[in-house]
């Protein structure tokens, strides 16, 4: 291989919401952060397979400012680090890539990156890496290269490529970008032979990307310039300026660049791929039982067939069910014929119309320091469970409207209370009345894992006026 193509950088762009995931999916927990039953969230299995191919340099991740604490929780979970971009706003992918390889030639080189979405799945890493190999050599060249999937069936939900030229032994040029298909057009290209799935990945050298950005989509390169010029450091966190970020044009890869470039290649991927963009894809990538369902976590399945069952958080018990999808979650069951799964984007659109929490919010919310899970919830009190990273604390900081019970289930509980700091072990409890300045902190060597009962007229995140934080936040 080329020296220059064993100089790669993972890229994994994770900005998107999954609202056809719902409920497990949602606008401040997105799918590529939760575990859908596969035993990882889809992130993590895309940083383990992004780390472990061959010649990586430290991965790049670009993410929505809002996901940035999910992202260091999984970074932390898998004992890695990255550079981490926080995007001010959602501005699509050909921005998000821009910005990567402006932090990566800011290095003092130019390496060849590997973009990559962090909710796709791919059935088997070897083929992945040996079509990594080919796409290396060919943007080596100069090539910006994506993946064809060798297609099994006529989907209508991905976009298609058609091969052109043959370009040695590692790929072929693109003759043309095919938006998705209607079934028919679809059936007809597989007749013909000569076309693949779209997959959104690319391999492609930082300097060629920004080049043809700069040729292409001035407006978008300009500005994304301007931002990462301007950026600022917070931590693990690199902040691209946000006037300059928000006044850049929201268009993806394949728009603003792919589709008008003359440099497009691509090489084949002939393994199992999906970006599991709706439930009938997690059907169609699971494991099936002797009734062609798919069941995910605690379900007990009688006579059903051609299912999609995922339970979360409690016992699913299906009897006599043909092609439906049942998903529980903690604070909401979806039910839905299988070949209506795109529509769940209609069910997230009326929650947000009707401005309902279970849209937005998840039970599970990530922190720097930890996570807490919302267990109960009602007009004048909610129940969490909070757990403390070892070494980690929250910041001091007073409630006007509620008042706190915390009990320690495990490990250590610094807690300051007013002027008094003091430990609690396990079975211990301390009271924290509305308006006291208050802090939690675990001085341990093992998680410390605690229930909180707050009860007051407003429970809302919002209600927190934070005096000092090791983490520089004002809110969240």
């Amino acid at each position: 291989m080329d020296e220059k193509a064993m100089n790669l950088a993972p890229v994994i762009l994770c900005g998107g919401s999954g609202t056809r995931l719902w409920p497990l999916s949602r606008e401040s927990h997105p799918k590529q952060f939760v575990d859908m039953g596969r035993g990882r969230s889809l992130f993590r299995e895309t940083l383990c397979r992004a780390i472990a191919a061959p010649h990586v340099m430290r991965p790049v991740i670009v993410c929505n400012e809002a996901y940035r604490f999910y992202v260091a929780a999984e970074l932390f979970q898998e004992k890695t680090d990255a550079d981490i971009l926080l995007e001010p706003a959602a501005r699509n992918t050909a921005p998000a890539v821009a910005l990567a390889a402006l932090a990566l030639t800011g290095r003092g080189n130019d390496p060849l990156m590997c973009v990559m979405p962090s909710d796709h799945a791919i059935s088997d890493a070897n083929v992945f890496y040996a079509a990594l190999g080919r796409a290396a050599a060919l943007a080596a060249q100069g090539r910006i290269v994506t993946f064809g999937v060798v297609p099994h069936a006529p989907e209508t939900g991905f976009g298609y490529l058609e091969q052109g030229e043959a370009l040695g032994q590692e790929g072929f040029a693109v003759a043309r970008f095919v938006e998705k298909p209607d079934e028919e057009r679809a059936r007809a290209m597989l007749a013909q032979g000569g076309y693949y799935w779209n997959s959104g990945m690319f391999v492609l050298q930082a300097s060629v990307y920004l080049s043809e950005l700069e040729r292409l989509a001035p407006q978008i390169y300009t500005a994304c310039c301007q931002a990462w010029e301007a950026r600022t450091q917070d931590g693990a966190f690199c902040r691209p300026e946000e006037r300059s970020f928000l006044a850049c044009p929201a268009d993806s890869m394949d728009y603003a660049v792919m589709e008008r470039t003359s440099l497009a290649a691509m090489t084949l991927l002939e393994t199992g791929w999906s970006d599991l963009g709706s439930w009938e894809a997690f059907y169609q990538q699971g494991q099936k039982d002797d009734g062609d369902n798919v069941c995910a976590g605690d379900v007990l399945a009688v006579d059903n067939r051609g299912c999609y069952l995922s339970a979360s958080h409690r016992l699913l018990a299906a009897v006599g069910l043909e092609d439906l999808l049942v998903v529980e979650s903690q604070d909401a069951v979806l039910v839905a014929p299988r070949d209506r799964a795109q529509d769940v984007k209609e069910v997230v659109a009326r929650l947000r119309r009707d401005e309902r929490r279970e849209y937005r919010e998840h039970p599970l919310v990530q922190r720097p320091w930890g996570s807490y899970e919302t267990l109960a919830l009602d007009a004048r009190f909610q129940v969490k469970r909070i757990i403390v990273k070892p070494g980690a604390e929250l910041s001091l900081q007073m409630h006007h409207h509620r008042a706190e019970h915390w009990v320690v289930v495990s490990g250590t509980a610094q807690v300051t209370n007013g002027e008094e700091v003091r430990l609690f072990t396990e079975n211990q409890s301390t009271y924290i009345p509305v308006g006291a300045r208050h802090r939690l902190k675990n001085p341990g060597v093992i998680p410390l894992v605690l229930i909180e009962i707050q009860s007051g007229a407003y429970l809302g995140e919002d209600d927190i006026v934070r005096f000092e934080d090791v983490y520089g936040r004002h809110e969240g």
